[in-house]
């Protein structure tokens, strides 16, 4: 008998979430949840949808996991917000870990935590509480990854690095090895750190810019 499962959320990433915990887990979806001041469809991805004031008497922690569906808004205190209140509340948390990552830390990995397919999760490393891998990211040995990080897809981590709480780190960022990156720092898509980082740092790579010619003046295209 599969569990059964509440996700917190109606955006897009709830949407995902249950694409992937209906195609590739052991729980049922049953219900989505919001607070009521952002209740507007009683009915999302055709399950219904309870104000999470209320999602306690209807669906009892007793016999409901929970799943907190939200991205990184607000360098992501907004998902820690809510992934501590259902655990308040009671409810068993639940991850969702692709059948197509390689997890090789004897599961080290936390709740609430949204690991996609193509991820590699090397021996000795940890992966905390509410943290999100999405697709395709290689996290090194001996390397920490802090509650409530979100990490964008093609990331290196390299071997003993620690990543502080609270972090967002972009698309096709390399992290070199034994570094400290400090709580709440934001790095952007591409950078490449060599150095620790303090807490509260903002990391942005410099964008390509356009070039003075055309592209109706390249001849071998």
């Amino acid at each position: 008998m599969r569990k059964r499962l509440i996700i917190f959320g109606t955006g897009e990433i709830a949407q995902i979430a249950h694409a992937y915990f209906s195609n590739d887990s052991d729980y049922q979806i049953v219900a989505f949840t919001v607070d009521s001041a952002y209740l507007g469809e009683t009915e999302f991805c055709s399950l219904p949808v309870e104000p999470f004031e209320t999602v306690a008497e209807t669906y009892p922690p007793s016999e409901y996991s929970m799943f907190v569906a939200l991205s990184y808004t607000k360098l992501n205190a907004l998902r820690r917000s809510k992934y501590e209140a259902a655990k308040a509340l009671g409810y068993p948390i639940a991850s969702y870990i692709s059948s197509r990552a390689s997890v090789l830390n004897n599961g080290r990995i936390g709740q609430n935590c949204f690991i996609f397919e193509d991820n590699t999760i090397q021996p000795f490393s940890v992966i905390g509480d509410n943290v999100t891998l999405w697709s395709g990211n290689h996290i090194g040995h001996h390397s920490t990854i802090g509650d409530h990080t979100f990490i964008a897809s093609h990331v290196v981590v390299s071997g003993g690095v620690e990543v502080g709480e609270q972090c967002f780190i972009g698309v096709n960022v390399t992290l070199r090895d034994h570094i400290k990156i400090g709580d709440r720092c934001v790095i952007g898509a591409g950078a490449l750190l060599l150095a620790d980082a303090e807490p509260d740092g903002v990391y942005v790579a410099q964008a390509t810019e356009r070039s003075k010619v055309p592209s109706t003046k390249l001849r071998r295209i």
